[in-house]
């Protein structure tokens, strides 16, 4: 009879691969437990902007990515009248995430509006152009030329008129006295310059920006430089440290026919939210928003401008935990 030969390591063996799979199990586990592996359920709200803004159009778009990539989570969009509305929505617990220009959020803070302290943001997006919007034939050649005239200036409830009354300043003119302000956002700015009652209007948004574009095609009118006021603005006082200079390109509205570039003013765009925001939830919300760049700037060219290397530049907010998270999965 042939001896039957012994398994190498026999029991032994089988002892340690059986410790080794416990402890994989238990280290799997352990991550799971530190991470989450399922998708963020339940329902968020998105405060955007007006109709016919950027923000919406963006909002729009982001909201198919979220669920896409958070099938179990019900995204709602909510509208608003811009940035500072946008701030009393997420502070108020209207709304879970939302958009504002850096400058605002500054603004929220200084005056310690309610909640302004839990603010996080998520990322730093795209920049807003302040853009001074004519006939083509206006005597206007810069926003010191506004004195006497009818202007749009947006909304109590907008980033666009906290930069509008700062321009003016800015400019020497008083914003009650030296003009007459029309307190309505781009909703409704491109229809009453086309109708005659108004004379000029501000805008800050992404390029391009529906409104104006519809409203070249139907009006012949063009974009009043702003650069000559940066330095002034500057002079204003600490929030205005969020103001640069910076430049639309002649293609920025085709339908405006320019010749030469408008050189302007920009702010940043945040993506925000609240400091008890679920950390999971933040991460993916990030996640999504990086993820999803190129799809979206497809339809709304700001979005091409989101950068992994420049969105954690959120002053003045912190990082929330959960944007933070995300990006330390993602650095090289």
């Amino acid at each position: 009879m042939v001896p039957r030969l012994p398994r190498p390591g026999g029991r032994r063996a089988v002892r340690a691969g059986a410790a080794a799979a416990l402890a994989l199990a238990l280290f799997l586990w352990w991550l799971v437990s530190l991470h989450g592996t399922s998708s963020p359920s339940g329902r968020l709200s998105f405060a955007t902007g007006v109709p016919t803004g950027v923000y919406a159009k963006y909002g729009d778009l982001l909201k198919e990515d979220l669920g896409h990539d958070m099938p179990s989570l019900e995204v709602r969009l909510r509208s608003s009248q811009g940035s500072l509305d946008n701030l009393q929505q997420l502070t108020s617990g209207k709304a879970d995430f939302t958009l504002a220009t850096a400058d605002s959020v500054a603004t929220y803070q200084d005056r310690r509006q309610p909640g302004a302290k839990g603010l996080r943001a998520c990322a730093r997006l795209y920049d807003d152009y302040i853009q001074l919007v004519v006939e083509k034939d206006s005597r206007v050649r810069s926003a010191r030329d506004l004195k006497g005239l009818r202007v749009g200036v947006g909304t109590d409830d907008s980033g666009v008129q906290l930069i509008t009354r700062r321009l003016l300043t800015a400019a020497g003119l008083d914003f009650e006295r030296d003009i007459t302000p029309v307190r309505v956002g781009i909703d409704r700015m491109p229809g009453l310059l086309e109708d005659g009652q108004l004379d000029a209007f501000f805008w800050s948004g992404g390029l391009p920006t529906n409104a104006v574009s519809a409203l070249g095609r139907r009006l012949s009118i063009r974009l009043v430089p702003l650069d000559d006021l940066i330095g002034p603005l500057h002079a204003l006082g600490p929030e205005t440290r969020f103001y640069r200079a910076a430049v639309m390109p002649v293609d920025a509205y085709p339908e405006l026919q320019a010749s030469q570039s408008v050189k302007t003013i920009a702010v940043a765009n945040l993506l925000m939210t609240m400091d008890s925001a679920d950390p999971e939830l933040a991460e993916s919300v990030t996640r999504s928003v990086m993820n999803s760049r190129d799809r979206i700037g497809q339809k709304v060219h700001a979005a091409q401008k989101v950068d992994l290397r420049t969105a954690i530049f959120t002053d003045p907010l912190t990082l929330h935990k959960g944007a933070r998270r995300y990006y330390l999965s993602v650095k090289p």
